[in-house]
């Protein structure tokens, strides 16, 4: 046998080996040991939902948190199995007719059930007594719906909301609410009630949020709300409520919100609303008040909304508003008041937005209306009669941001009627009676960037310049700017105010040429192409002279030829017979050649080579006439002509698909 000597470095490099290959399956052993636990939690963390997901019904769909949807018109009783962890269930569309007895059993954890949009038409009076934990119920919209079983909720001594919105339930009795001590939100909302019992509410001391609205009922008894001493919102809006009984709000201690709009209230009781210093928003609109009694919202002062448009009130009083410190949004729109009290608004000074428009009988404001609103942003006033405002009417508005005056009769406005109202950005002047404004209205007002003044007859004269002149260096302020067009003198009809030039302006300065044109007016004679002498003035024409933009007067002449040959028109041609140019070579401005007293309307002009041409029309009413029918037609013809020609090329194009299928099918075969 031979013995083999292994040299002691080998030796060592073995046992390293050894070493390196035991650390190796130790690693490896701890690898599969972390790999089976990761696998385990992983099992264990998806286990339950997968066996959560399992068990949902089919028409439904479930969370992890616990709700369940379910929707289909399959679903005629509560689907099962649920999962167990169920706290939500909510069915919609469904064919449910009944809710039995025994139909929401075993759902322990049941807190919230809704029943809505569904063919639901008979409540077993025990179908809550499986889950009397229950804190809200909604059966909404379920228009089969016309009563409610006595106790129904008698169990439900812990639920907090209730809404039978959208059904058919015609009449409320106290019975059907017994046991809904701890109840929060009742809403009763869209149905056909005409009536309430009295002490229909009684129990519900805890009711925070109770709403009636869109129903028929004509009156409430006097004492429907008086034991709801904890009511913060009440809505009673859209029903046909005729009075309010005196007192009837005299509980309500801790209202927040009322809401009576679109019923048909005629008038208020003295003091109804005294009783809610707590209240913040009252909505009185949409009723037929014809008057409100002397200081009907006095010792309100939490008040931040107040609405009583479209009503037909034709006065307030004097004393109608108390101390409003807080109050933001007023709305007094749609009646038939002629003025209103020059204190009205005295008590609001917190104001931001004022809504006082659509009402076509408010022709005066008293000057010191607007005095002590200190914040106010916005005011409307759009849609009144107003023909003039003092020219302090908006002084103190030192905050106002936008302004509504359109739609009005203002014939004019005073020069500082915008006079510090720094902040203002947007006024809306449209749809006046306005033929000129005063060419500074608008100087200290650095923040305006919104300008109307569209739909305003314009006066194109002397008047005009200084205005028009700032409507050319601020047309990105007057954003109609193309709409702002002359509606006189004849000559300037439909003309753009933003293209008149200050040179056309020029003879408004000349007073010594204005007496000369009043006093040498001379008659003269034209012979026509029909030798009918024609009457015509000589008037002055001005001139430059040097360059002191000194004037002189000369006489010249104007000639007028009328043909007889042309039906639609007369064609008039002027011209000047002494220094009919000026020194730069350019005709002189039109109203220094021509002026007319009487004849027909011009429609345009123009000035080419010291001629002036001018159109116009007959003033003849049946030739106009003609021509306007004779327009029509043409109109008429036109839009024939272009239905045919799209008609005939629709069967054209179709013949042409026609032919292209006769040869694919042809050359397939």
């Amino acid at each position: 046998m031979m013995n083999i000597i292994i040299p002691s470095q080998l030796t060592k490099y073995i046992v390293k080996i050894e070493l390196c290959v035991r650390l190796l399956f130790r690693s490896l052993k701890h690898v599969f040991v972390f790999t089976e636990t990761l696998w385990m939690v992983v099992i264990f963390f998806t286990l339950p939902h997968r066996t959560y997901s399992m068990i949902c019904p089919a028409s439904c769909m479930c969370s992890s948190a616990g709700k369940v949807e379910c929707v289909g018109l399959t679903i005629t009783d509560v689907p099962r199995p649920l999962p167990v962890q169920t706290n939500r269930l909510e069915l919609d569309k469904t064919n449910m007719n009944v809710i039995n007895e025994h139909s929401l059993a075993n759902l322990t954890l049941l807190l919230r059930f809704s029943l809505t949009r569904s063919h639901l038409h008979t409540i077993h009076p025990r179908a809550f007594h499986a889950a009397q934990q229950l804190k809200s119920i909604k059966l909404s919209f379920n228009q089969d719906l016309p009563t409610l079983p006595v106790g129904v909720f008698s169990s439900l001594t812990s639920l907090e909301q209730l809404q039978l919105d959208g059904n058919k339930l015609y009449n409320i009795t106290s019975d059907m609410f017994d046991g809904l001590v701890g109840l929060l939100v009742l809403d009763l909302s869209r149905n056909g009630l005409t009536h309430l019992t009295p002490g229909v509410f009684d129990m519900m001391t805890n009711l925070t949020f109770l709403t009636l609205a869109r129903n028929f009922i004509k009156t409430l008894p006097p004492n429907i709300f008086h034991s709801l001493t904890n009511l913060r919102r009440l809505v009673l809006h859209d029903n046909n409520l005729e009075v309010l009984e005196p007192g009837i709000f005299d509980a309500l201690v801790n209202l927040v919100d009322l809401k009576i709009y679109s019923n048909k209230i005629a008038s208020l009781p003295p003091q109804i609303f005294w009783p809610l210093r707590n209240l913040h928003n009252l909505s009185l609109s949409s009723n037929q008040l014809q008057e409100v009694p002397n200081r009907t919202f006095y010792h309100m002062p939490k008040m931040t909304k107040l609405t009583i448009y479209d009503n037909p009130l034709s006065s307030l009083p004097d004393e109608l508003m108390g101390h409003m410190p807080n109050i933001a949004e007023f709305y007094l729109f749609g009646t038939n008041l002629i003025t209103v009290p020059g204190n009205l608004f005295t008590n609001m000074s917190g104001l931001v937005s004022l809504k006082f428009h659509l009402n076509d009988r408010l022709s005066d404001l008293p000057p010191d209306l607007f005095c002590c609103l200190p914040f106010l942003r916005n005011l409307s006033l759009k849609s009144n009669s107003l023909h003039h405002l003092h020219p302090q009417q908006f002084s103190n508005l030192t905050t106002l941001d936008t302004l509504f005056l359109s739609d009005n009769m203002l014939e004019n406005l005073p020069e500082n009627i915008f006079y510090g109202l720094r902040g203002l950005r947007s006024v809306y002047l449209n749809n006046n009676l306005l033929k000129t404004l005063p060419g500074e209205i608008f100087s200290s007002n650095d923040a305006l960037n919104n300008v109307k003044l569209s739909g305003n007859p314009w006066n194109c004269t002397c008047s005009i310049r200084d205005i028009a002149r700032w409507i050319r260096l601020n047309e990105h302020v007057v954003l109609d700017r193309v709409e702002v067009i002359c509606h006189s003198p004849v000559y300037q009809l439909l003309r753009p105010i933003s293209s008149l030039h200050d040179e056309e302006f020029s003879f408004c300065d000349d007073d010594k040429q204005q007496l000369h044109k009043s006093s040498t007016y001379g008659p003269t004679t034209l012979v026509s192409s029909t030798n009918t002498p024609l009457k015509i003035t000589t008037l002055l024409t001005t001139k430059k002279t040097n360059q002191h933009d000194s004037f002189s007067t000369e006489t010249s002449s104007v000639m007028l030829v009328t043909s007889t040959t042309k039906s639609t028109s007369t064609y008039t041609e002027t011209f000047n017979t002494a220094h009919s140019t000026e020194d730069d070579g350019m005709s002189p401005p039109f109203y220094d050649n021509l002026v007319i007293e009487e004849g027909p309307n011009f429609v345009h002009h123009n000035i080419y080579e010291s001629w002036v041409y001018v159109w116009f029309l007959p003033s003849s009413a049946d030739f106009v006439g003609l021509l306007m029918f004779s327009h029509i037609l043409l109109v008429v013809t036109g839009l024939l002509l272009i239905l045919g020609t799209m008609y005939t090329m629709c069967k054209l194009g179709k013949i042409m698909d026609d032919v292209k299928t006769e040869i694919i099918q042809i050359q397939r075969r």
